[in-house]
């Protein structure tokens, strides 16, 4: 199992980014949540078996057709044991 954090910067909010991450994720059997910041990024966490992990990462460098991805950070975390996939609220509310 491994964990990666995810910021994706771009034209990423507004199209469908956080449910198609979300479909993409259950479909991959990947555990995390993803999430909107406030300032324009989209926030997500993966977990689960190395290669379906890498599958999100990689989707997150696309996203969903509508949107326009200009840069992904990728940082490594510990596992936590993470369980089902969600849509978090917005540090900021939204």
């Amino acid at each position: 199992m491994i964990r990666r954090r995810v910021v994706v910067s771009g034209d990423v909010q507004g199209v469908f980014f956080r449910d198609t991450c979300r479909r993409t994720a259950e479909k991959h059997g990947v555990a995390g949540w993803v999430r909107n910041l406030p300032d324009g990024a989209v926030e997500a966490v993966f977990e689960g078996e190395p290669e379906r992990v890498q599958q999100l990462v990689d989707w997150a460098g696309e996203g969903p057709p509508m949107a326009t991805v200009n840069t992904v950070s990728v940082h490594e975390e510990e596992p936590e044991g993470t369980r089902g996939f969600e849509i978090r609220p917005s540090p900021g509310g939204f």
